[in-house]
């Protein structure tokens, strides 16, 4: 059997089935460390698809730009939903699998079938208050993200005008969950126990299982009051949108928000400020909102923070690459890999103030991230301001001595720390925010702020410093 190549020829096909290739694990030390050798090291052997080991399943890999989209844009071919695999449908799939949790939650990221139309319908309803530059929650939102982002910012001074910070700790990664409790409309801070429950659960650390059952808990509290009392709020809007989710549905999907949101814009947000510090004088004296943009795009074509997809699956047996996948193989695309393969890097020129939008960050076709615009916004916005009230940053390490963090899905750094001096004079919000009498309204109350176990937290990294 014959496959057509990109180039016009064409490929002998390899028809054996996934469970007899005996693929070699992916989630090795080599790919904690340096994941583009090993991307580079399997499309050598295997060209654009490869098999291989997750954790004991055996998976199909798309390491090709033009076999990722390919993937992405063919919804009906390549389906979401955990029905569509073979192997868990004939029991093949181990109970224990450490991912198993991850994909059983069924949120919008996961689902397939008839379900998913009228919810992703809803999604995009309830997103779009957030979403629209022209909306009053929009623009509430940004005022937000600066106010939030001044509130940090602020904590770091407290150790000093100039000092040695951990970024990731002190600014990326909180910054993000305290949007994400703006939209999900959490009460003043009662939402900040939830926070710190969503950084144990993406931590994934021994008490991560007692912190995803408070998570869930906190959600479904949360979701039961807005159903009796709707507000101006994410969890509102969707379900005004979709009356008949159940809480516990409602729940899934506040925590894909708030999970997604917090994991993704935080790494996104570092990746940005190590490409901003580590790039051209000129490039950080001129920052706007577009170049930060412009910087999230370079970011994300290097660098992005979601590396590997949720797995899609064959609807019948397709030729992909030098394979034949057949009906039911588990297909993950590698954004990562994609944005190496040298038929598309090649193409893209690293040297441009303009980067390319050809980025496969936030999938491609009809599943794409719904949160994008949203998620794009706060990172920018974050990153702006962080430019705004710091004189000077730097990197306390050389770039290549930064430590990362991987996991199936995503990749991002453990800390980021930078030698700072603060701004002499504090910096009124970027032109075009809302007033900032808006932007206080968002802000929980002093007291209770200092009260809370995020707070506490976030105090003691400045305390601990000094």
């Amino acid at each position: 059997m014959e496959s057509q190549r990109g180039d016009g020829g064409s490929v002998d096909l390899d028809d054996t089935r996934l469970e007899a290739l005996s693929p070699e694990p992916l989630l090795t030390r080599d790919y904690e460390t340096r994941p583009s050798l090993v991307y580079e090291r399997l499309r050598h052997e295997h060209g654009p698809v490869a098999p291989v080991d997750l954790l004991g399943v055996p998976a199909w890999l798309v390491l090709g730009y033009r076999e990722s989209l390919q993937v992405l844009q063919d919804n009906d071919g390549f389906p979401k939903g955990l029905e569509n695999w073979r192997a868990r449908s004939e029991g093949r799939v181990p109970a224990d699998w450490p991912l198993g949790p991850s994909l059983e939650v069924n949120h919008i990221l996961i689902q397939g079938g008839a379900g998913y139309r009228p919810l992703r319908s809803a999604w995009d309803v309830a997103l779009k208050p957030f979403q629209d530059p022209r909306h009053p929650q929009a623009k509430r939102l940004k005022s937000a993200v600066t106010a939030y982002a001044d509130e940090l910012i602020t904590l770091v001074g407290e150790g000093g005008k100039t000092g040695v910070a951990d970024l990731s700790a002190q600014f990326s990664r909180p910054l993000p969950l305290m949007v994400a409790s703006h939209l999900l409309g959490f009460p003043g801070s009662q939402g900040d126990d939830a926070l710190m429950d969503m950084w144990r659960v993406l931590d994934a650390g021994p008490d991560a299982e007692a912190a995803l059952e408070r998570l869930l808990a906190t959600l479904a509290e949360l979701a039961a009051g807005k159903l009796q009392k709707p507000g101006d709020d994410f969890p509102s809007y969707l379900l005004a949108a979709h009356p008949d989710l159940s809480l516990d549905h409602l729940a899934r999907e506040l925590f894909m928000l708030l999970g997604m949101t917090s994991d993704h814009v935080g790494i996104l947000i570092s990746n940005t400020v190590v490409e901003v510090i580590s790039g051209e004088g000129s490039v950080r004296a001129s920052l706007s909102a577009g170049m930060v943009r412009e910087s999230m795009n370079r970011v994300v074509m290097r660098k992005p923070p979601l590396v590997n997809f949720v797995p899609r699956f064959a609807a019948q047996d397709t030729p992909l690459g030098k394979y034949t996948i057949h009906a039911g193989d588990p297909v993950w695309v590698s954004s990562a890999a994609a944005h190496a393969d040298p038929l598309f890097a090649d193409h893209v020129a690293s040297g441009t103030t303009i980067s390319t939008r050809a980025h496969l960050s936030w999938g491609a076709g009809p599943r794409q991230c719904p949160a994008r615009e949203l998620a794009s916004t706060v990172a920018a916005a974050g990153v702006g301001r962080l430019f705004q009230r710091f004189d000077h940053l730097d990197l306390a390490l050389p770039a290549d001595q930064l430590p990362w963090r991987s996991s199936p899905f995503m990749r991002g750094l453990r800390s980021l720390p930078v030698r700072y001096e603060l701004a002499s004079v504090p910096v009124r919000p970027v032109a075009g925010d809302p007033a900032p009498g808006v932007a206080e309204e968002v802000l929980p109350d002093p007291s209770a702020r200092q009260r809370s176990s995020l707070w506490r937290y976030l105090t003691g990294l400045i305390r601990g410093g000094r």
